[in-house]
């Protein structure tokens, strides 16, 4: 670690949890970030800030006048440029010393494999069910921790899916694809934007902490936040062990869903999603 290094990161260094060690896994991490709007937006600039050693940064999306209340990566001056640069700039700006790969399309199939497979944390910040399920199949079949998060209206939730741990859950057990689930969006039922901010930092602290090997995780818990009361309750959950993603025959773990068809698995990254 550089002098200056030792000097930007002093205050994760004083921690007796972090110290110097954390810190240089945290500079030694790339964290692969899908979804840079609402949730991304907060995410992205606290992982920057701490220095996180490489940032991939996904979303095949443009820079809308209507995401300026609440995606805080982009600026009105940035209004129509795709959001993976828009956000490579302003994590630039906070942090010219790591490594920033802004993206600009949409990820399914075999390109998502080889991105998660890459990286060593993956934050899910995207708006659909579709999306979230590809992204933790990949994750199961790699065994990359997960950190999810969600914003809708006043309600938040958050959790963590490390399959590196055998007993641990994926987003398959809690969610199972096909249920009969309400898909809202932003867009249509709306969202409030210090929801997103809080939401996005908590998955920023999640993927910090397992960077740095620090603490308990949110595995095993869906944290719910109600914001517009600001009450928080904490649901446990186990592995389901017939989970068809990362059951001992689930499609997750044999790398079985790559063969489904592209159009089962297209589906774009965006800014925020049900809760």
């Amino acid at each position: 670690m550089t002098d200056e290094q030792l000097l930007r990161y002093s205050r994760h260094i004083l921690l007796d949890a972090l110290g110097i060690e954390g810190q240089e896994r945290i500079l030694a991490t790339h964290a692969l970030i899908v979804g840079a709007g609402g949730l991304g937006s907060p995410a992205a600039l606290y992982l920057a800030s701490a220095g996180i050693g490489k940032i991939t940064l996904v979303d095949d999306d443009t820079v809308d006048f209507t995401n300026l209340q609440r995606q805080i990566l982009h600026t009105q001056a940035r209004v129509g440029m795709a959001k993976a640069e828009s956000g490579r700039e302003a994590l630039a700006a906070i942090n010219p010393d790591i490594t920033i790969v802004p993206l600009q399309q949409r990820l399914s199939g075999e390109a998502l494999d080889a991105l998660v497979a890459s990286a060593d944390i993956v934050l899910d910040c995207t708006d659909n069910f579709a999306t979230r399920h590809a992204i933790n199949r990949a994750c199961v079949h790699h065994r990359k921790p997960l950190v999810s998060g969600a914003a809708i209206r006043f309600d938040g939730q958050i959790s963590v899916y490390d399959l590196r741990r055998d007993d641990a859950p994926c987003y398959h057990c809690l969610f199972p694809e096909g249920e009969d689930v309400e898909e809202v969006r932003c867009a249509v039922m709306g969202v409030f934007a210090p929801l997103t901010g809080i939401i996005g930092t908590m998955q920023a602290a999640e993927a910090l902490k397992l960077a740095a090997g620090i603490g308990e995780s949110l595995s095993g818990r869906l944290l719910l936040l109600d914001a517009l009361e600001m009450e928080w309750r904490t649901v446990k959950f186990r592995r389901d062990a017939g989970c068809t993603v990362c059951g001992t025959n689930g499609d997750g773990r044999s790398g079985e869903y790559l063969r489904r068809s592209a159009a089962d698995r297209e589906s774009p990254a965006g800014a925020c999603r049900p809760g």
